[in-house]
């Protein structure tokens, strides 16, 4: 009898490389297989690096903001550059953003799709923003979600992307079909039939993302903080039983024809994916509203930390992890139990403002920079 084992690989970015980008006019810095932590006071440029490294792996910023802001002042063009060891494969990765334009490169080789050139450096993200995943409103959480499916899958990814365009002309037509008499509502139908088909895939993958992803929260959040309970609650706009194809699809049939009137009035598509929300719920009570700021930043970092093994999952690989800013509001206690959490077999690119009672056994072997005045040096 033949055993298959799936290999696990480690992805790990060698090096960042940045020309012109924010308050880096030119900078080369080698990371550790392990921890890097970068030590700065606020505005020194450390979520700079972070920052860089998203764009790196996901073309775009998670910053508020337009993305010639990326380029420092008075420069036409900023430039980040990786080398990404995934197993034994390597790629020289490079996001190239000038106004008006960005391109994309692979071992020098330019790269015309987005999804062709995702996926080549997996990343989770947490910054000290996050906590408007809970706080914020549900376009907020929506987008995590699809920037996270993204990365694993480019199914998704292109489905998503096409149910938008699908969305924007209904939306269109439906304005049409109110002030014009001879739009035909047939070709609505049409176009509504396919929308449908791309919803039911969206609908799919966020609920088998989500359960996934609650049955690994808990038991982080409970190691960090001793408490337990916390779950993902999926919130579709429509009330869905099962997730099965033809059960979503007579659904949002049944949806689409009872309330055509509603949204010809509105000119708009009311119904879909578009307008789904989740719930961060713990001890059956909404974190929105009834969690504390550290409960809050902690339960989002617990989401983020359960992405781990959804990595393993589906794409075979670790990710990397950039955590800004991730001790302010957690006592002694919790600081030293996150650490020990992320102090596993994966590279993990930290900032904080200094390291007062962090056990030393969990940076020892880090690479530690400090910032000031966007100059970095290695603490020897």
């Amino acid at each position: 009898m033949i055993i298959w084992r799936v290999i696990i690989s480690k992805m790990i970015l060698k090096n960042i490389k940045l020309k012109n980008f924010r308050n880096y006019s030119q900078l080369d810095i080698p990371l550790n297989t392990k921890m890097n932590i970068f030590i700065g006071q606020n505005a020194q440029g450390k979520t700079n690096i972070l920052e860089s490294i998203c764009v790196l792996a996901l073309t775009k910023t998670y910053r508020n903001g337009i993305e010639p802001n990326l380029i420092s002042f008075n420069k036409k063009k900023a430039l980040i550059k990786g080398k990404v060891r995934n197993n034994k494969l390597i790629n020289d990765l490079e996001v190239s953003i000038s106004e008006g334009s960005k391109t994309l490169k692979i071992n020098k080789k330019d790269i015309k799709k987005i999804s062709e050139y995702i996926s080549n450096l997996n990343i989770i993200v947490f910054t000290p923003e996050d906590l408007e995943i809970i706080k914020g409103s549900p376009s907020v959480r929506r987008n995590l979600i699809n920037m996270e499916l993204s990365q694993i899958s480019n199914k998704y990814l292109n489905t998503y992307n096409e149910y938008n365009k699908i969305l924007k002309i209904r939306n269109e037509y439906l304005k049409l079909l109110l002030t014009s008499s001879i739009a035909d509502k047939k070709y609505l139908d049409v176009i509504t039939e396919k929308l449908i088909e791309k919803a039911i895939i969206i609908y799919e993958e966020r609920k088998k993302y989500l359960d996934f992803i609650n049955q690994k929260i808990d038991k982080i959040y409970k190691d960090i903080t001793g408490e337990d309970s916390l779950k993902i609650i999926y919130e579709p706009n429509i009330e869905i039983d099962n997730f099965s194809s033809d059960n979503i699809y007579s659904i949002l049939k049944e949806k689409f024809s009872s309330e055509y009137k509603k949204e010809l009035n509105y000119g708009m598509t009311l119904y879909g994916p578009h307008r789904d929300d989740f719930i961060f719920s713990l001890q059956d009570k909404n974190l929105k509203f009834f969690g504390s700021q550290g409960q809050q930043k902690v339960a989002v970092l617990a989401f983020k930390l359960s992405e781990i093994d959804i990595f393993e999952e589906y794409r075979n690989t670790k990710p990397v992890l950039l955590l800004d800013d991730i001790f302010s509001e957690l006592d002694i206690v919790k600081r030293n139990r996150l650490l020990e959490y992320i102090n596993v077999d994966i590279q993990s690119i930290i900032t904080t403002t200094d390291l007062k009672s962090i056990k030393s056994k969990y940076t020892s072997d880090a690479f530690i920079y400090e910032i000031k005045n966007g100059i970095i040096e290695r603490r020897q």
